[in-house]
């Protein structure tokens, strides 16, 4: 039997199912003579009675051409989103009739933020012992540093996967159908396995303890398991105000509130969860102003 690369693996992955060359197997056998070449015997597909040719296996041309969006495809990258990356992440925003300074102190933390996410990415899996959570009111570009480094890990070949948290739920709570075709584990062993999740805007659904036992399961086992997750909230700490000597959100952005005690992300995720974020991620706050509703460039958007 040709012995195929030790990436086969990623080559069929890769593959169309439907390809007539190499049958959804990802590789192509071609005629070569290099060192490393085997032969073909005749009761192979492409031999022939005779001297065997010496071929090598490569990868077929279907795993190349749309590479990329496949890839993100299979991240479940939404379309929406699979234009993010962190060259087209702006951090040098201008905004009418905001002082200077306060329009330089959102685009510091727009800047910060970035740096720490890229170098998230790029440093990936080295050193990455903890993941991200991304903190900070709507518009500010979280989705969108999320995806840039999902984009950038994937791309290098690793294994990751994109979930909405209210999508997430909505899968596993369609799984108990008696009628769906998935089943729980069929939804949630891809999200337990991958080597990096983005769970964007947690806390976004009202917390019911099935949820709240479900997320925390997720949770709790790719943290046992040494798996990264990067995650995206709207909800911000309430002790954010009462422990911090830095000015409080309120005074950051403008009609930007500090989170009631019933608004906070402890509260909408509990106190055990919110627990197990500080061992799991660094977190990142955000303080700048929604991008999508003070900056109307045409097809410029975050989330």
């Amino acid at each position: 039997m040709l012995a195929l690369p030790s990436r086969s693996a990623y080559a069929c992955d890769m593959a169309r199912a439907n390809c007539p060359t190499c049958q959804g197997g990802g590789w192509k056998v071609v005629e070569r003579t290099t060192q490393g070449a085997q032969p073909l015997s005749a009761d192979k597909p492409g031999g022939a009675a005779g001297e065997p040719k010496m071929v090598w296996a490569i990868p077929c041309d279907c795993t190349v051409g749309d590479r990329t969006e496949r890839v993100l495809a299979k991240a479940r990258v939404p379309e929406r989103y699979r234009h993010c990356d962190f060259a087209n992440y702006e951090t040098d925003n201008e905004i009418e009739n905001v002082p200077r300074a306060q329009l330089d102190a959102f685009n510091r933390s727009l800047a910060q933020a970035k740096l720490v996410v890229e170098r998230f990415a790029a440093e990936f899996p080295v050193g990455n012992e903890h993941g991200l959570l991304l903190m900070g009111p709507c518009g500010v570009g979280k989705t969108h540093l999320a995806v840039a480094a999902l984009k950038e890990i994937v791309l290098r070949g690793h294994s990751g996967l994109f979930y909405d948290y209210r999508e997430l739920l909505k899968e596993i709570q369609d799984s108990y159908n008696a009628e769906s075709q998935a089943t729980e584990m069929g939804v949630l062993e891809p999200v337990l396995k991958a080597e990096i999740l983005v769970l964007d805007d947690i806390g976004s659904s009202k917390p019911s303890l099935w949820a709240l036992e479900t997320v925390g399961h997720v949770l709790n086992t790719r943290y046992n398991e040494k798996r990264v997750s990067l995650l995206t909230t709207n909800f911000l700490d309430a002790e954010v105000t009462a422990n911090s000597a830095a000015p409080a959100p309120a005074a950051r952005v403008a009609g930007m509130r500090a989170p009631a005690l019933d608004d906070s992300l402890t509260e909408r995720v509990g106190k055990r969860i919110r627990s197990r974020l500080y061992e799991m991620c660094r977190t990142v706050e955000i303080f700048a102003p929604d991008y999508r509703k003070e900056i109307r460039h045409a097809g410029r958007f975050r989330s």
